[in-house]
């Protein structure tokens, strides 16, 4: 069976407890969804020092943090609120180790009532949960995970954008405009501020989308293997020149998406022919929307498992090559494209 998905944070959940509850002393914030992550601290900010009290908020780089001014601050007297709160950003949680931990430990587990100490993390600063300290924060804090929100809510989130900018979108164009940019909130808010813009009517169409929308690499190779699968060559050749055309796309980078396409492809074929229900094959493959999976069903129809096997080993031949032959990668990648036309 295949391994559960752990389920995507639920904000508004969270928000309703920090409402209804009252702050934790300790909180450690992570994850790849920074909207949400930022939206929480600053509801933080509302609960424990209400009217933007400064002298009850503390802000603090982790860069450089010495723990006795971390230590001054969490025991720092509120001033005219209940509460003070401690905000301390990209503290590297990785790198605190024994006598560090030690020290740090003292001061979490004598947080006062009247404290609230938060750790934010942006997504490159993310814990490592294998460790003593990131575990021992976990313990004594509340850890909380800021993940790509699950497709129901991200859809609903978007038209709830849209509407304020004066705009509808159907749910199968909030679901394309995903596809082609990510699921991440933050990224989104722009490419959905250019859709509305563009829109010469209330609705935003795909039209609106493929017009304005800054396209992940990942949505093109996904459109390139389709063409390849229909037998198109032209269309996925174009795609590709495109793809090495943009100078931020390095061929092993645009390969490795390629392996991870071929790869779903292969777990789809061979999911669906041991008679697996298609809920865990698209767990499988890593896919939340029903209409792009069909789209990848569609894209692994013409090949058999052994050739999609033999394909994905390929991108890991290349991979190779690319990064020890001292080979011109485009070149490689070129090549690749050629013996995955040519179904070797």
């Amino acid at each position: 069976m295949a391994k559960k998905k752990k389920p995507a944070f639920n904000y508004n959940a969270e928000v309703k407890r920090l409402r209804e509850r009252g702050p934790e002393r300790l909180y450690l914030l992570y994850g790849q969804e920074d909207y949400l992550r930022e939206r929480f601290a600053g509801e933080l900010e509302k609960v424990c020092v209400p009217g933007g009290e400064e002298f009850s908020l503390h802000r603090l780089s982790g860069a450089g943090l010495e723990l006795g001014e971390l230590g001054e601050a969490v025991n720092a007297m509120p001033f005219f609120t209940e509460r003070t709160l401690v905000l301390v950003r990209d503290y590297d949680l990785n790198k605190c180790r024994e006598e560090a931990w030690e020290r740090l430990k003292a001061i979490l587990s004598d947080i006062p009532d009247w404290c609230t100490l938060a750790f934010v993390q942006s997504p490159g600063m993310a814990p490592d949960g294998r460790l003593s300290a990131v575990k021992g924060l976990k313990k004594l804090g509340r850890a909380l995970e800021f993940t790509e929100q699950e497709p129901a809510a991200l859809t609903g989130w978007i038209a709830g954008r849209c509407k304020a900018l004066g705009r509808t979108i159907e749910r199968r164009d909030a679901e394309y405009l995903v596809f082609l940019c990510g699921g991440l909130m933050q990224g989104l808010i722009p490419q959905i501020e250019k859709a509305a813009a563009h829109a010469a009517g209330e609705r935003i169409t795909r039209a609106d989308i493929d017009a304005t929308a800054d396209r992940l690499p990942e949505a093109d190779v996904f459109a390139m293997t389709e063409e390849l699968g229909r037998r198109r060559y032209d269309r996925a050749a174009a795609i590709l020149a495109d793809l090495l055309g943009n100078k931020d796309n390095h061929p092993i980078m645009l390969n490795a998406l390629i392996g991870i396409q071929l790869r779903r492809m292969y777990a789809c074929k061979a999911g669906l022919n041991a008679g697996r229900s298609r809920g865990d094959v698209m767990e499988l493959c890593s896919m939340s929307y029903d209409r792009f999976f069909d789209q990848l069903c569609d894209a692994a129809k013409p090949y058999t498992e052994a050739e999609l096997a033999r394909l994905v080993s390929l991108c890991a031949e290349y991979d190779y090559r690319m990064k020890s032959t001292g080979q011109d990668p485009a070149d490689l990648l070129r090549e690749l494209f050629g013996r995955i036309a040519a179904g070797a």
